[in-house]
């Protein structure tokens, strides 16, 4: 029988961690049908020398929910090497949702999220109620890449309180809705539950979004829910920096180590190194340590690189919310160019840059800039300076010099503001833990802020090719098979012969991510960043080329993965 597709004469690498070596790869019906010398001739064949053949990359964390219904490639995720995306995070999803409460769910999403409700509501079809008919929804939807998703706490709060979700815990009656809607959207498919204690995940008004009202008796019975089922992971948002405090983190230790055991779920939390806190994490390893002691899963998710937002006169500035600032930035993009070229105008701008009254940000929002953390993006990938070092290089103030460096580039440059995760010895050894999984690209959300879809293609050019501080085989386990194991995933993240065929082919020595990019692509026109890669020859999804060289070839094989629980015959 013939094969559909022979990767041919590539270095595999099947994410084992084991050291790579020559062969060929043969795909019939979507999976991996033969590994080793292949003689007979493919329907189609990739000749991968000089490449690498590895795993379809997994991304862990990512707010894809409503992307799916409009994008179907998966961008930017799928032009990083990601075959599988974990979506529905923090506790945002946009189901269960009551028929003609729709707002509530947005109220969650709109501001913590940073996806407008104008796209939302233009770009989504809102054709169900239960979690159930979204997955049902998401299946029927043509999709390039793999799906698996959580059902957020902060839908099923609203679904079970309406209004009253925002302030108040739940009932008896009302704890019993979401026990139920839980259960059902689990035997549905749903991976498991997500939710959010941060102070950073607010509503438009302010207000914290539902989950973080809930007490931590909720969150105890609806993952005990999961341990009564015998399924499901339980993720929740990064800790506060509040958590540093020696009182308060002991007792979420506790709770996070008592849930753990008390369900035999597995749970996965965020954790990064705060500039404010060093070492603050070394207590969060030892906590994931002493639950393995104990028999209990808790797993960090953890980045590959500083969490910073993305600032340009195309998108953002920590300026925009100085009165001086908002008339020029209400300007289109031509007409700042040309106010901007008034010294008159660049001196006041300059003065209230420095003097100005700035609100304080929370999330990934624009906050007070600090230049010694800003960064001109001139390359997405090597060593930068600060806006600080180089504006005392010149001899002027750090704001006019990112006014002057950018309008050496028609206003077309991009910073970064580094706000976490400065230490990058730490993120190694966050990376390198073994109960830790590399995530938190947020794809999907913070749609103008954030550009993290390129962790996989960061971790293989910065830690791998550049600092020489991963080997090769060791970032692509990072990439695929460990997150596989924690999810669940149990016939991807891993090249072997029965395996869905997921694959990433790329060259070595030149993958690495672009610089991000601005489109205006969004329902209704509305922008977002986004962010290629050099280097990928082609990304296979179940037995079918999604890209070459970055390009879609037209096929759109990607699937949805229910969950272990899921009693559905697609599953």
């Amino acid at each position: 029988m013939p094969h559909d597709l022979v990767i041919r004469n590539g270095t595999l690498i099947d994410g084992s961690g084991r050291p790579g070596h020559r062969a060929d790869v043969a795909i019939a019906g979507g999976r991996i049908a033969r590994l080793g010398r292949i003689g007979e001739r493919g329907a189609r064949e990739i000749d991968a020398e000089g490449m690498v053949v590895a795993p379809g990359f997994i991304d862990g964390h990512t707010h894809l929910d409503a992307q799916v219904c409009w994008d179907p490639l998966g961008t930017s995720a799928c032009w990083h090497g990601v075959t599988t995306a974990v979506m529905g995070n923090c506790g945002f999803t946009l189901a269960p949702c009551r028929a003609g409460a729709r707002e509530l769910v947005l109220q969650n999403l709109e501001r913590a999220e940073d996806i407008p409700g104008a796209v939302l509501e233009a770009g989504v079809g809102w054709d169900w109620e239960h979690f159930s008919e979204y997955l049902d929804a998401l299946d029927r939807l043509p999709k390039g890449i793999n799906y698996a998703g959580y059902v957020g706490h902060s839908a099923l709060r609203t679904f079970a309180m309406g209004e009253r979700a925002f302030d108040a815990a739940a009932s008896e009656d009302e704890l019993a809705a979401m026990r139920r809607e839980l259960r059902d959207a689990l035997a549905a498919g749903a991976i498991g539950l997500s939710t959010s204690r941060s102070q950073n995940h607010r509503r438009p008004d302010d207000r914290f979004v539902a989950s973080v009202v809930a007490p931590w008796s909720e969150l105890r019975a609806l993952a005990g829910e999961m341990g009564e089922l015998g399924a499901g992971v339980f993720q929740i948002a990064s800790p506060d920096r509040s958590f540093s405090d020696d009182a308060v983190r002991d007792d979420y230790h506790r709770d996070l180590l008592e849930l753990a055991s008390g369900t035999g779920r597995s749970v996965l939390f965020g954790l990064g190194a705060l500039r404010a806190t060093p070492g603050h994490w070394r207590p969060w390893l030892a906590l994931i340590e002493r639950a393995e002691r104990a028999g209990a899963s808790l797993y960090a998710h953890v980045h590959a690189r500083e969490f910073s937002v993305v600032l340009s006169f195309e998108t953002g500035l920590p300026f925009d919310c100085l009165p001086e600032w908002r008339a020029l930035r209400a300007l289109p993009l031509d007409a700042q160019r040309k106010a901007l070229g008034d010294p008159e105008t660049r001196d006041r701008l300059v003065h209230a840059a420095q003097h100005g009254d700035y609100r304080q940000g929370i999330g990934a929002e624009a906050r007070r800039p600090e230049y010694e953390w800003i960064f001109p993006l001139d390359d997405a990938v090597g060593p930068q300076r600060s806006v600080a070092e180089l504006a005392r290089e010149r001899g002027v103030e750090p704001a006019r010099f990112m006014i002057e460096r950018a309008r050496e580039r028609d206003l077309r440059l991009f910073f970064r503001q580094v706000f976490s995760n400065e230490d990058q010895e730490a993120v190694l050894e966050l990376m390198q833990h073994p109960r830790s999984i590399v995530a938190f690209s947020d794809s999907g959300a913070h749609v103008s802020q954030i550009m993290d879809s390129s962790i996989p293609t960061h971790l293989l050019a910065h830690w791998v090719r550049g600092r020489e501080k991963l080997r090769l085989e060791t970032a692509v386990r990072m990439l695929s098979a460990e997150p596989a194991a924690a999810f669940g995933f149990r016939d991807r993240g891993l090249l072997r012969e029965g395996f869905a065929a997921d694959a990433v082919v790329f060259d070595p020595e030149r993958v690495a991510p672009l610089l991000p990019e601005v489109a205006f692509d969004l329902p209704g026109g509305a922008r977002r960043l986004v962010q290629r890669s050099r280097g990928i020859a082609a990304t296979i999804v179940n037995g079918e080329i999604l890209l070459r060289d970055g390009r879609p070839t037209g096929a759109l094989p990607g699937r949805l993965l229910r969950g272990a629980a899921s009693r559905s015959p697609r599953a």
